[in-house]
């Protein structure tokens, strides 16, 4: 795959990754108050918005402003796009690769700009099923779990892939 393409194709997934998100935390600043509890699907799929100004389940939440502003926003910002530059000139990346590396870096764009812009993160969904319940999260965090666990399905794959191909003779 050309350079041009990997840059067009990771550009839309991280677009339509940071849309997704936007829009939908927008819906929830505007049809949700502040703690209440819509369920969707019974109690296992709940709608509640909560700001959090830390990172995940409020990690950081406490740090002195300027420590926040270089942990919360500008390292993950600038892992960030060390990661585009990479997925984007690495010859043998795969397409799966490219994709759920985009994944991420959508995600964390969608949160770090809320940190920008608002101070905090809207973080709207709860899931539970059975014993498995989730902390509060948004589309970023979804774009983020989606990224990684296509990371490991492509990992996956290639060392299945290995292992079929060393037990090939020829």
């Amino acid at each position: 795959m050309n350079r041009l393409l990997k840059i067009f194709i990771s550009l839309i997934v991280i677009i339509s990754n940071i849309s997704c998100d936007q829009i939908t935390k927008e819906e929830a600043r505007v049809e949700i108050e502040k703690n209440e509890i819509i369920e969707v699907i019974n109690d296992n799929f709940i709608l509640t918005k909560v700001e959090n100004t830390g990172a995940a389940m409020s990690l950081g939440q406490n740090l002195p402003p300027k420590l926040k502003i270089i942990i919360l926003q500008i390292l993950p910002l600038l892992t960030l796009i060390l990661m585009f530059f990479h997925i984007i000139s690495k010859k043998e990346n795969t397409k799966l690769n490219l994709i759920a590396f985009s994944f991420i870096i959508g995600g964390g764009i969608g949160n770090i700009y809320d940190r920008i812009l608002y101070n905090s993160v809207t973080d709207f969904m709860h899931l539970k099923l059975g014993a498995f319940h989730t902390g509060l999260f948004n589309m970023a965090d979804v774009s983020v779990v989606v990224g990684t666990l296509l990371l490991f399905l492509n990992y996956a794959k290639l060392e299945m892939d290995k292992k079929r191909f060393k037990n090939v003779s020829f």
